[in-house]
């Protein structure tokens, strides 16, 4: 399998010390010898990419979006597991250092330090070629934009560093409001849309940033940021940026580079990686034989069931454990229309584990390809997409129905319907789709992909949706009844520690 092959930059390293923010670069004395030449950039934006492998982009975004949503009901039995204060909605457990809740402020801000050291040393002097220099200025910027609109959506105000801070300065540096954060994501953009190329298949250009995932990304901020406020200091500030997103994704869409792929499940073939649909997705590799881990991804470890992964001898088995398995819920099973092929490709609803024992319990298998079993479960090949063309169509239907304007509900219907189709569905016609009607459909097109909590919250319907699915579907009575509050997560313990004052927790936590 060919594909993009992301080095560790070693001058990153770790940003380790007593005191610190995951921003400056604590301990890092040969960072002003080592952008030297084109290569050395090279090497650094490599090193941005690999970014989204730590902590592993799509298990971050399958625990704090699908688990936290009504998609996933895991309250557990016994024992403690980290995904279990986040389907429950545990305030203090998951304020206090939560491991997978620190992981991504911790991971999108090293990000964010990876990004900053390219823009800030990038010149003339050591990339003198203009088109090379534009190109790695705009994928810095945009995976810029990228980090900060993932802790924008989690956490709401967070600190800006438009540029490398020193220990002492990043010490200083308070949470900024949601507007001046998107102001920051939304003009990177704008610049990485007019320094990067389309997307290319050529040897070493695959899974790179394009200026169609720039648009594509841009237009999801500006529905985002459009959305409802809930009174909190969060992700949505009520814009009305509809007619704005509109815009780009018709751009993408009048690209003519992408198409729907004729079935669901080749989507997300291990054979047909890099397709007419995918727009930008996090590309992960096939170490062979080596057992290397860190190219790879864990992702359908975190959806399986470890004694599953024993049956069918995933090597290094891992997996979720059965006090807390995480499962699909039945609000979502009963989602699904019979011809669906979705809800079979993406859903296991049953296995035989080791010992011959039917195991009558449901588990997402849409990542896993037995015929494609890595060495150690640490390295499944399949990539993780992260925009689709899909994604483009229904954004589009969205952001018409919220009265962006320049269409009508025949086209929201027709847009509605490409996406029906390929799932199977071309027998059984929708008219007149409302938002509600948008929201499931989304929800089972993009099932296991990290997009149900943002979709509900960005949309408004967060707390309503949330409300009727502890009601029907907690019959262990074990989630708290959710408030405005836990639309967004808290800030760490161990980062309102570090300069006392300097951070305000979240209300409500």
């Amino acid at each position: 399998m060919k594909k993009y092959i992301f080095y560790i930059v070693v001058i990153f390293g770790c940003l380790s010390c007593e005191k610190k923010l995951d921003q400056a670069p604590i301990s890092n004395p040969s960072a002003g010898n080592f952008y030297r030449n084109t290569a050395d950039f090279q090497q650094a934006i490599a090193g941005i990419y690999q970014g989204t492998h730590n902590p592993d982009y799509g298990i971050t975004q399958f625990d704090l979006s699908e688990v936290r949503s009504d998609n996933i009901y895991s309250p557990g039995t016994s024992g403690v597991r980290d995904w279990i204060p986040i389907n429950n909605f545990e305030r203090a457990a998951l304020a206090a250092n939560h491991p997978i809740v620190s992981g991504v402020w911790n991971g999108d801000f090293n990000g964010i330090l990876r990004a900053n050291t390219v823009i800030d040393k990038l010149d003339a002097a050591v990339v003198p070629d203009n088109a090379t220099r534009d190109k790695m200025e705009g994928e810095a910027k945009f995976f810029r934009a990228f980090f900060y609109f993932d802790l924008v959506r989690w956490f709401g105000k967070v600190p800006i560093f438009d540029h490398v801070a020193t220990p002492t300065e990043a010490l200083t540096v308070p949470r900024s409001p949601v507007a001046d954060v998107y102001a920051l994501i939304i003009s990177d953009l704008q610049t990485a849309i007019t320094k990067l190329p389309p997307k290319s298949t050529a040897a070493g250009e695959r899974g790179r940033a394009t200026t169609d995932a720039a648009k594509g990304l841009l237009a999801l901020v500006y529905l985002t940021r459009s959305g409802a406020t809930y009174n909190i200091e969060g992700p949505g500030l009520g814009t009305n940026d509809y007619a704005t997103a509109i815009t780009l994704l018709n751009e993408i869409i009048a690209s003519n580079r992408y198409s729907l792929q004729p079935t669901y499940a080749s989507v997300f073939s291990y054979t047909n990686e890099n397709n007419s649909e995918i727009i930008f997705d996090m590309q992960n590799i096939d170490p062979g034989t080596t057992a290397d881990a860190g190219l790879g991804t864990q992702l359908p470890s975190a959806m399986y069931e470890g004694q599953y992964a024993n049956a069918v001898k995933i090597g290094f088995a891992g997996g979720v454990d059965i006090d807390a398995p995480k499962l699909p819920s039945n609000n979502l099973r009963t989602s699904f229309e019979a011809a669906d092929t979705r809800d079979d490709f993406s859903i296991l609803p049953n296995y035989t584990d080791l010992n011959g024992n039917f195991i009558n319990r449901s588990q997402f298998v849409k990542f896993l390809d037995l015929t494609k079993k890595p060495l150690i479960r640490f390295n499944f090949a399949i990539n993780f997409p992260i925009l689709r063309y899909a994604d483009v169509l229904l954004m589009k239907a969205e952001a018409i129905l919220r009265g962006g304007g320049g269409g009508t509900q025949a086209e929201i219907d027709a847009l509605v319907k490409q996406v029906r189709d390929r799932a199977g569905l071309s027998g059984s016609v929708l008219n007149n789709i409302t938002l509600d009607l948008l929201l499931a459909e989304r929800r089972r097109e993009f099932i296991a992909e990290g997009k149900r909590w943002h979709d509900l919250v960005r949309t408004g319907k967060v707390l309503t949706v949330m409300a009727a699915f502890d009601a029907s579907d907690d019959v262990s009575n074990k989630m708290n009844p959710i408030t405005a509050n836990d639309i967004i997560y808290p800030i760490q313990q161990n980062q309102l520690s570090v300069s006392p004052g300097l951070y305000t927790q979240n209300a409500g936590y």
